[in-house]
C-alpha cells in the first residue's frame, strides 16, 4: 500500500503506510514516526497475531520495527545497490520474522527478527552484486561477506592476513585466496560497445560456436538427411547376401552383432569369404556415400 509521505502526521498508527515511491529521505522520516513498542505492547500484539490471526497486530510489529530495517540496510551501501532496494529486501525479512516469532520464548522481536533482514539482505546482495555468482554455499557466503567487512582498499591481502583469516573463519587459505580473487574480478561485457565495435576484441569474438549458427544447422541436418538416403540406396544396389552381412554385423546394436563364424555358418562358407564379400560391400557403401564426407 502506498501513500503520499507530505501528509501530515497523524497520532500513533493512524500514520500513512509510508511508500518507496519518492524520496528515500521522506520514507526515512515517515517511518521513524511510528512508536517504538513497549515489551508488553509487543508482547500483546505479538500473541493476538499468532492466537487470533489479528492482521492490524501484525501491521503494528512490522511498523514499529521498520526503522531497524533502515539501519541494517544502512551498513550494506558499500556493495553500490540502491538503498531502496536494500531497505525493500529487508522489509521483507522482517515480515517472514514478524509470521514466525513466538512471543513466549522470552526474546524481542527486534533480536529475532534482525537475522531475517540480514539474511534476505546478503541474498538480494549475493543475487545482484555481480552478473555471475561468486558465492553459493552457505561457507562461501559466510566467507564472501567476512572477506568484504576487511577489505581496506584496492591492495590484495598479505599471506600473513589470510592465514589470520583462515584461521579465524576456520577456512583454508586457500578458500580465502579464491574469494578474494572472486570479489576483484569484475563483469565484462560479453559484446563491445557499438561505437568502438571495430577496435574493441570483446569475447563474444572467440566464444560464439560457428557451428550452432541457424545455418550450419540447417545445412548439417540436410546433409545428414543426404546422407542416410544415400546409404539407403547403396544398401537396396548391394545382393542380397552382401546386404545381410552388412547389416548383421554394422547395422544392430553392438550385443546384437553377429560374428564372421555365426555368417559363415548361415551361408555354408568360409569366415574368410563372408569377410571378402563384406570388405567389397563397405567399399561400395563408401563410394556412395563420398561426396557427404
Amino acid at each position: 500500500m502506498s501513500a503520499n509521505l507530505a501528509l501530515a502526521p497523524a497520532p500513533a498508527w493512524n500514520l500513512p503506510v509510508p511508500s518507496m515511491v519518492g524520496s528515500i529521505e521522506g520514507y526515512i522520516q515517515a517511518v521513524s514516526r511510528f512508536p517504538v513498542l513497549t515489551p508488553e505492547e509487543e508482547l500483546r500484539y505479538a500473541r493476538d497475531y499468532r492466537d487470533k490471526e489479528d492482521l492490524q497486530s501484525a501491521g503494528r510489529l512490522v511498523l514499529s520495527h521498520l526503522r531497524l530495517v533502515v539501519s541494517v540496510a544502512r551498513g550494506y551501501l558499500g556493495y553500490g545497490l540502491p538503498h531502496a532496494d536494500l531497505i525493500q529486501e529487508g522489509n521483507v525479512g522482517l515480515m517472514k520474522a514478524v509470521k514466525r516469532f513466538d512471543p513466549d520464548r522470552g526474546v524481542r522481536l527486534v533480536s529475532f527478527a534482525l537475522h531475517w533482514i540480514r539474511a534476505e539482505i546478503h541474498e538480494y546482495v549475493l543475487r545482484n552484486w555481480r552478473l555471475v555468482k561468486i558465492a553459493t554455499t552457505k561457507a562461501q557466503r559466510k566467507l564472501f561477506f567476512n572477506l568484504r567487512s576487511h577489505k581496506q582498499g584496492l591492495d590484495s591481502f598479505t599471506q600473513d592476513q589470510v592465514d589470520d583469516l583462515a584461521r579465524e573463519l576456520n577456512v583454508k587459505p586457500e578458500e580465502v585466496r579464491e574469494m578474494e580473487m572472486r570479489i576483484a574480478g569484475g563483469d565484462t561485457a560479453l559484446e563491445a560497445p557499438v561505437e568502438r565495435e571495430e577496435e574493441s576484441f570483446a569475447p563474444i569474438a572467440y566464444l560464439t560456436d560457428a557451428d550452432a549458427e541457424p545455418s550450419r544447422i540447417l545445412e548439417a541436418g540436410e546433409i545428414e538427411l543426404k546422407r542416410g538416403e544415400a546409404l539407403a540406396k547403396a544398401l537396396q544396389d548391394l545382393d542380397a547376401r552382401s546386404r545381410r552381412i552388412v547389416e548383421a554385423r554394422w547395422l544392430r546394436e553392438s550385443d546384437n552383432q553377429l560374428t564372421l563364424h555365426d555368417l559363415a555358418a548361415e551361408f555354408g562358407v568360409s569366415a574368410e569369404r563372408i569377410r571378402q564379400i563384406e570388405v567389397k560391400a563397405m567399399q561400395k557403401l563408401r563410394q556412395a556415400l563420398a561426396e557427404y564426407a
